[in-house]
């Protein structure tokens, strides 16, 4: 989504937690800014609040701009101007985007939200304030603080570009399970600014503060200038006892989070496929090089590893995995020292080649069957040799992997088709990452390795009672690396519980033989506190399994059913079968039924959204084939890739058997047998 803001309504994005501020300098005075931070259970609550003084004898215009990382969500928004507040609201993306050109054609104060740089989203907004007038934007914006390598972050982005006459910023952190540590400093603050940063910590809570006068932010005695140009960061982590998992209830709602600690690291088999085209020449090829050196010292020895290059030529290091042996790195490091970048890009080669190599060592059974497999591509371009077409290279890929490995791809610098990269490595239990280009890209690529290079469990499944919560966020994990978290959140069906059962199942160094359907670790019965609620956590080995089947036509076209077993003692639902289109592109645009007349897109418009009967579901109005419906918002899972768990989705329900969105009446559609035609 865009911001769009007008005087009299406002358009917003999802974002999170980093401020830049500018604000016209032509005697506009900026006389305070605070970013007041709220933490509680890594949910972050941040609310930036910045006012300005049009000293002038005419009007001038005020600029208001805060870089927000990715992740992060705007929750309101509102300026007030000599007295009269005007406030904001969310619209979707292309709506707002429209509303905002308007805006701006016709002469209105308008904002807007866009990408800015690595982690960031620019929201900018300005306004014309009158003669000796002065304006106060506020802003307001939550994120779940995400782990990686161990901990939290809180990032602050400040630049304000002139010395202010109130500035602070303040952040107070609560963890019910305990601070383990916490640091607190700023990429500008220099040793005279180090004893401003104050930080209090008692077992369960940490206050933050950092709030230099005028003249401590001077860059020198008696100029203008100031030292605030850079990122405020807070980093910290919370205690994780044996009991393998936090769970806190809420209002009705529950999170539960599963950060298992000492777990031993799971094995992994590694196939690095390294774009060589024309376009990796100079730093970039050179960087790579540099990164891979560092990244290859990092496997351990119980790792399997291969190399692929490619432009439109396929190569390897060798045919096979091969153990990471003190000789075999450093055999490999000779060979990623020769890389030399020419010719086209072949991802569709490259990438089935990493697949076959992973594929026959899986049949040798030459590593062990506890190891973790995933393949890891770094390109900076479109694929322009072989198959060329990205959704056929997404098709390609995901069939050979058949959910026998996962998939991280990095996109190197502007050019690359992210977007395409970040499908794939979803469709395949993985994930994409950009590398920006810069002195430091060696850097970036050292890091994402890290955050993945530590496996210590995959497929890991938690399992909930059906009859007492419902509204789940995703809770099937294909791999959880070594200093990340799993977070699961529900809402309970009976506010007044105080126990419930959860079932944890993964598989890990000390699984069972077989499927291993736990860990083999000692049981625990925890009990977690939270506004005098309890919840206990426990560890099951019982799972039961829907049963499925693919189709496919002709070749080309496959369908998933799945028999859907229900809770034999939910009062209406009964077991169903699902019927899930992997290949909907592939099929005629005439195709028409049920199903088929969604296939190729429906235009829609959702718009007054309202409170439903149920809080987390709300209510709107759905403009579509000329009819007004009403629709709920909620939940259903999307089995196409994951037959066994399914992936949560976001989706609109329509009322009264779909009356309305569909073509005729849903009683045209009844047959009397699966295969009957009449």
């Amino acid at each position: 989504m865009y911001v769009h803001v007008s005087l009299s309504r406002f358009l917003f994005l999802p974002l999170c937690l980093s401020l830049f501020l500018h604000l016209s300098l032509s005697q506009v005075e900026v006389y305070s800014v605070k970013v007041a931070c709220k933490v509680a259970s890594r949910f972050a609550h941040t609310v930036i609040t910045s006012s300005a003084l049009n000293k002038a004898n005419s009007s001038q215009e005020v600029f208001f701009e805060v870089d927000l990382p990715k992740t992060a969500f705007i929750t309101n928004f509102s300026m007030s101007i000599q007295g009269q507040t005007y406030t904001g609201e969310v619209k979707e993306k292309e709506k707002a985007k429209k509303q905002y050109e308007k805006a701006v054609s016709t002469g209105q104060t308008a904002g807007l939200v866009k990408a800015s740089g690595r982690k960031m989203e620019k929201f900018s907004v300005s306004v014309n304030i009158a003669a000796n007038s002065n304006v106060t934007f506020i802003l307001t914006y939550e994120e779940l603080l995400q782990r990686k390598l161990g901990q939290y972050e809180i990032m602050t982005r400040v630049k304000p570009k002139q010395l202010v006459q109130h500035f602070e910023i303040v952040a107070d952190i609560y963890e019910p399970q305990g601070i383990a540590f916490l640091d607190a400093y700023g990429t500008f603050i220099s040793n005279e600014l180090l004893p401003l940063v104050e930080k209090t910590v008692t077992d369960k809570k940490a206050h933050i503060s950092f709030c230099p006068t005028m003249d401590q932010q001077r860059k020198c005695p008696g100029c203008d200038g100031t030292l605030i140009d850079g990122d405020f960061l807070i980093k910290y982590d919370v205690n994780r006892a044996e009991t393998l998992g936090d769970i806190q209830i809420v209002n009705g709602y529950f999170v539960h989070f599963f950060a298992p600690p000492d777990l031993p690291r799971v094995p992994k088999n590694v196939v690095f496929v390294i774009d060589r085209s024309g376009s990796m020449a100079g730093n970039k090829m050179h960087q790579t090089r540099e990164a891979m050196l560092t990244i290859l010292n990092d496997l351990h020895e119980d790792d399997y590893f291969g190399i692929v290059t490619f432009d439109h030529v396929i190569s390897t290091w060798k045919g096979s995995l091969t153990k990471a042996t003190t000789e075999n790195v450093s055999e490999a490091k000779g060979f990623v020292q020769t890389i030399q970048q020419s010719g086209y890009t072949d991802i569709n080669g490259a990438l089935m080649k990493a697949v076959d190599i992973m594929m026959k060592d899986k049949q040798a059974k030459k590593s062990t069957e506890r190891s973790v497999s995933m393949i890891i591509l770094l390109t900076d371009g479109m694929p322009n040799s072989g198959v060329s077409s990205t959704p056929q290279i997404q098709k390609n890929v995901h069939d050979a992997m058949g959910g026998n490995m996962s998939l991280f791809c990095l996109g190197f610098g502007n050019d690359v088709d992210y977007s395409f990269l970040d499908v794939m490595s979803r469709q395949n239990q993985g994930l994409a990452r950009r590398i920006y280009e810069g002195s430091d890209a060696t850097v970036q690529l050292q890091g994402f390795y890290k955050e993945v290079a530590s496996p210590l469990l995959s497929e890991v499944d938690l399992h909930y009672p059906d009859n007492l919560v419902n509204s789940l966020t995703n809770s099937h994990y294909k791999q959880l690396f070594n200093g990340s978290e799993i977070v699961v959140a529900g809402r309970l069906t009976d506010n007044s519980l105080d126990n419930f059962l959860v079932e944890v199942f993964a598989k890990g160094v000390r699984n069972r033989q077989g499927l291993g359907v736990r860990l083999e670790v000692t049981t625990h019965d925890i009990t977690v506190s939270q506004d005098g609620k309890q919840a206990k956590l426990l560890w099951s080995d019982t799972v039961t399994k829907d049963r499925s089947l693919t189709v496919t036509l002709r070749d080309s076209v496959r369908f998933v059913v799945i028999l859907h077993k229900v809770w034999k003692q939910h009062p209406y639902h009964q077991d169903y079968l699902g019927f899930y289109t992997l290949d909907s592109h592939l099929l005629s645009p005439s195709v028409h039924g049920l199903l088929g007349q969604f296939y190729h897109g429906v235009q829609f418009e959702v718009r007054d959204m309202r409170p439903g009967e149920e809080p987390e579901k709300p209510d709107a109005t759905m403009l579509v084939k000329g009819q007004e419906l009403t629709v709920t918002r909620g939940w259903q899972r999307d089995f196409r890739w994951d037959v066994k768990n399914g992936e949560n989705v976001p989706c609109w329900f329509i009322h009264s058997n779909g009356n309305g969105l569909i073509d005729g009446n849903h009683t045209d559609y009844i047959m009397s047998g699966l295969f009957k035609t009449v």
